[in-house]
């Protein structure tokens, strides 16, 4: 009975801290979960990958795991519980290369635009502009401009050819650099070097400062995340002591388990929310 008044406590607690957080607003068409998981696979360099190739990627690990932790440890309990953390591993590294990818862009857009601004000066045609990216930009955003080059050689369809450059940088910081491309294509300007120009510099800016709130609170976040870890990683030594967590089969080690797994996401969800920098949104799509 205690348990059980426990667990309507823990409800209770949760129920009343999701209350200070207002909903997020939800999805337009387009714009759901598989769209996002897309942008975050482009963003972590693997395109080719379905968001339903990771998930069959994700459950395959977690049934690995659980299998070989259940073995080694006599417990299926203990087992499921490192089978669901495994499960997240496809999703945290996609997510660590999207992350990575995504700050050595933030560093190197301004050079991207710099290197189109030039090219306008130089009297070359927009097509041109955005091709010679791919010869004369930063090394790491190339592919995607050689293949708006060939697209556009194949086709001479401007504006599609800026679609799938749009759909293989999935970036934001593209989508406005695109967005502004096509609309000097369709109504003319003379504009578009200067705000070109101030558009590199405002990235410079926002790069500069992101990097150091970054760096100042990367060992907190660090920190966070390893305390975290901490009784799961003693948990995994104790499995392999062969047949010591056996008493996870019972009653009381499911809730043990069960509280220990909610107070650790709930824990690690509070440690994200409250050190998360503001990330601009694909409005531009």
């Amino acid at each position: 009975m205690g348990t059980l008044w426990g667990l309507v406590a823990g409800l209770g607690v949760f129920m009343v801290w999701w209350s200070f957080w207002a909903p997020e607003p939800r999805e337009r068409s387009g714009r759901g979960w598989d769209a996002r998981m897309a942008d975050r696979l482009v963003q972590a360099g693997a395109g080719a990958v379905t968001p339903a190739a990771l998930i069959a990627a994700s459950v395959g690990v977690g049934l690995v795991v659980a299998l070989l932790i259940a073995g080694l440890s006599g417990s299926i309990v203990v087992g499921l519980g490192f089978g669901v953390i495994a499960s997240r591993g496809p999703f945290a590294l996609v997510g660590a290369r999207a992350r990575r990818r995504a700050a050595e862009a933030r560093r190197l857009w301004p050079d991207v635009v710099d290197s189109l601004a030039s090219g306008v000066r130089a009297g070359l045609t927009l097509p041109e502009a955005v091709s010679q990216v791919g010869t004369r930009g930063p090394e790491p955003l190339r592919e995607p401009f050689v293949l708006f080059a060939e697209d556009y050689r194949a086709s001479g369809r401007f504006q599609e050819c800026l679609d799938l450059l749009k759909a293989r940088l999935a970036d934001p910081v593209a989508d406005r650099i695109v967005e502004t491309l096509r609309l000097t294509r369709e109504v003319g300007g003379t504009d578009l070097g200067t705000t070109l120009r101030t558009l590199g510099e405002f990235l410079r800016a926002d790069a500069r400062v992101r990097g150091e709130i970054e760096a100042r609170q990367s060992w907190t976040v660090n920190a966070a995340r390893l305390a975290v870890a901490a009784p799961w990683i003693v948990l995994a030594m104790l499995a392999f002591r062969g047949g010591s967590l056996a008493a996870y089969n019972s009653t009381a080690g499911v809730t043990v388990m069960v509280l220990g797994g909610a107070a650790t996401v709930l824990a690690y969800r509070v440690m994200v929310r409250a050190g998360r920098l503001t990330t601009d949104e694909r409005v531009l799509r």
